[in-house]
């Protein structure tokens, strides 16, 4: 190709890149000022004038049901459509899927696009609670790779190629692998390479990207899964790609084929799709294409910065890229501010806690030995410069003895039986503190992060009942049980 020609495709693709279809016409039919005998009933906010007076008049007007002027999301023929479609060529996929319940839906959705009751999936046990939920309701069986573990800081790694490659040797029937790429510390696997031996082996490749959408902006970050070949990716495009809360993008590329998918993606997605969330998706496109390389440099500046200065302030380890072994750890999220807290004697929720209650400050969680503090470019230097005088603060005041802290994250599960055949099994309820030996029949979890101590149709160790003992006595927010309390779990009769 030559020089010019590449000089006029990208310019092209900049003109392309430039239009909101969808936030357009929403916008439009404001203006038009229609009048309204569908739903929703607050008809733009005349009904309810106290939520239009807390969230304005503008939201409200633009709160509609579809209409043939809005296309529609289940069926999309028109400005949602074309929306999806420069959102496919923003991240260089062939075709992108616009999901407002959240990208729990989009990894459901991939999942379920790839497998049935009885198919063998591939994936690392600490993955998100929604991959597991959708074991359970579309009855395909997990192969679970045991990720790396960091022993100092107790958290799960990558996946390394020599277990990807073993796994799939063992198990040469397994329809797809999934790959968290990164894990919610910003550690990433070498994605490249398992795409190719699993492709190599007839295998799809499902990438749980919800906090990789920047890795398709940037060339100093890690690889996105479109770029290093993967089938499938979902992105949670407001967690770090700033549209609204619960909107987020599921990615495909050929041979998938999308027709399909979308028929999968409608079996659990709303029907009433929000048309905020999914202008704020293409809105965010736009925004990520023309501005995303600039954001991430500031983004990475803030994080960088406050890891050197946290770092200084001793007896915390705000880890990053030094983590890289080639293997486990292929490569690291800079943008992720994860910190060990475990040595200045406290949990990662204790400082969470600290934080929050003294300082006014949230960050995104604490576990029982690190915290996460998102970054982003809405950030400020002054708000980055209050977290890190706000940590000092903390470990002057409550600094002490790690002795009896917990120090591993990640426990390798005993399977006894498939996720969905525990779920659904006879059960009957046991106190939780006299629970080891059974098999789980439901969840348990501290949220965030969201991914399981212990899932249906795993046995209850010595050692999970005293993961789940010591985040609850912590402070850990825990879900997943009936039991509101924790007190007691169902397990398998």
């Amino acid at each position: 190709m030559t020089k010019s020609r590449s000089v006029g495709l990208f310019e092209a693709l900049r003109q392309r890149q430039k239009v909101t279809p969808l936030a357009d016409a929403l916008d439009k039919q404001r203006i038009n000022r229609l009048a309204h005998f569908d739903v929703p009933a607050h008809k733009s906010g005349r009904g309810n004038p106290e939520l239009t007076e807390y969230l304005g008049a503008r939201a409200l007007a633009m709160d509609v049901n579809s209409m043939k002027p809005l296309d529609n999301l289940g069926h999309p023929v028109s400005v949602i459509k074309e929306a999806q479609e420069l959102c496919a060529e923003a991240f260089g996929a062939d075709d992108a899927f616009f999901m407002v319940n959240g990208t729990t839906s989009a990894v459901q959705a991939m999942i379920m696009s790839t497998t049935t009751n009885g198919d063998e999936i591939i994936l690392p046990r600490n993955v998100h609670r929604s991959a597991i939920n959708a074991l359970v309701v579309c009855g395909a069986i997990p192969v679970y790779i045991n990720p790396g573990q960091d022993k100092r800081l107790g958290i799960p790694l990558g996946m390394s190629v020599a277990d990807v490659k073993k796994t799939i040797a063992e198990h040469p029937n397994a329809k797809a692998i999934l790959v968290n790429n990164p894990t919610y510390y910003g550690i990433c696997s070498n994605l490249a390479e398992i795409v190719n031996v699993a492709h190599a082996a007839g295998m799809r490749v499902l990438v749980d990207e919800a906090h990789g959408t920047h890795f398709y902006f940037h060339e100093e970050l890690p690889v996105s899964a479109m770029a290093a070949g993967a089938d499938m990716a979902a992105a949670s495009i407001h967690k770090t790609g700033g549209s609204l809360m619960q909107s987020s993008v599921l990615l495909t590329r050929k041979p998938v084929n999308p027709d399909y998918v979308r028929q999968v993606v409608t079996l659990t997605q709303s029907t009433s799709a929000s048309y905020l969330l999914l202008s704020s998706l293409d809105i965010s496109r736009r925004n990520l294409f023309f501005r995303g390389r600039d954001m991430y440099q500031k983004t990475m500046d803030f994080a960088d910065y406050a890891r050197e200065e946290i770092n200084e302030l001793g007896g915390y380890y705000a880890f990053g890229p030094e983590l890289v072994n080639g293997d486990t750890v292929y490569a690291f999220d800079r943008t992720k501010l994860s910190v060990h807290t475990r040595d200045i004697g406290l949990a990662g929720i204790e400082v969470y806690d600290h934080l929050r209650d003294d300082y006014g400050i949230q960050i995104e969680f604490g576990d029982i030995g690190n915290l996460l503090a998102i970054i982003s470019c809405g950030d400020r230097m002054m708000d980055v410069e209050r977290l890190i005088s706000a940590l000092e603060e903390t470990k002057r005041l409550h600094e002490k003895s790690p002795i009896g802290l917990f120090d591993h994250e990640y426990i390798d599960p005993v399977v006894m039986l498939p996720p969905q055949e525990a779920f659904y099994a006879k059960k009957r309820r046991v106190p939780m503190k006299e629970s080891v030996g059974f098999v789980a029949g439901e969840f348990v979890m501290s949220y965030p992060p969201g991914i399981p101590i212990v899932a249906p149709g795993e046995k209850i160790t010595p050692d999970i009942l005293d993961h789940i003992l010591f985040a609850k006595e912590k402070g850990c927010f825990m879900t997943g049980t009936e039991d509101m309390n924790l007190d007691y779990i169902q397990v398998v009769v």
